[in-house]
């Protein structure tokens, strides 16, 4: 089963479509105890990291999430729920994340050419980096996907699994250990999506 944690950000009930869609078992819940018993988290996310990351403390969600991680449980963070399990971030003044991956929330304004539209909101090609993970067992490299996101993950070079190209080269995709992070999202991405979400259910 999987839990798809509720902390009051996400887009909880798509999610929980495309799991059905694989024929998984996930639940949306802020319940502790289910979460525990889980054998995968999916953290979800849109909006503000800073108030994503109050919410997650003030629910108790950001301390469970990082003991589960620390007791080796299948971890995906999607958009914001990626970004969360960074260090931290500077969007809009500087916000401690879950320190689960190494590295930062930087904006893409930084690095992104000046004619280009932020937020950044489309179809991108998945560039894999070093040795394909499994969240990506059943893609091919190029294959397309969802992206709406204005901040990526930087300095993080040694968890990145896959990039794609806007102006620049973008986190696309991180990964330690059981930790996983997808910047766009796969509830958004047709099939390539589903197969993302399948292989995660199979790690």
């Amino acid at each position: 089963m999987i839990a798809i944690i509720d902390y009051g950000v996400g887009n909880l009930f798509s999610l929980k479509s495309s799991f059905a869609a694989i024929g998984a078992d996930a639940v949306v819940t802020a319940d502790a105890d289910v979460i525990r018993a889980s054998d995968r988290i999916l953290l979800p996310g849109v909006g503000a990291f800073g108030d994503a990351a109050e919410k997650l403390r003030e629910t108790g969600m950001a301390d469970l999430v990082i003991e589960q991680a620390n007791a080796g449980k299948p971890i995906l963070g999607i958009c914001l729920g990626m970004q969360l399990l960074f260090d931290k971030s500077y969007e809009y003044g500087e916000h401690d994340g879950l320190g689960l991956i190494p590295g930062e929330i930087r904006a893409i304004s930084d690095v992104i050419p000046s004619d280009l539209k932020i937020p950044h909101i489309g179809w991108n090609a998945l560039q894999f980096k070093g040795e394909k993970s499994e969240l990506f067992r059943y893609l091919q490299d190029g294959d397309f996907v969802y992206f709406v996101h204005s901040f990526y993950g930087a300095n993080c070079d040694e968890s990145v699994i896959a990039t794609a190209e806007y102006g620049a080269t973008l986190t696309a995709a991180v990964q330690k250990g059981n930790v996983y992070g997808c910047q766009f999202h796969p509830e958004k991405s047709g099939n390539v999506g589903l197969s993302i979400l399948r292989a995660f259910c199979e790690v």
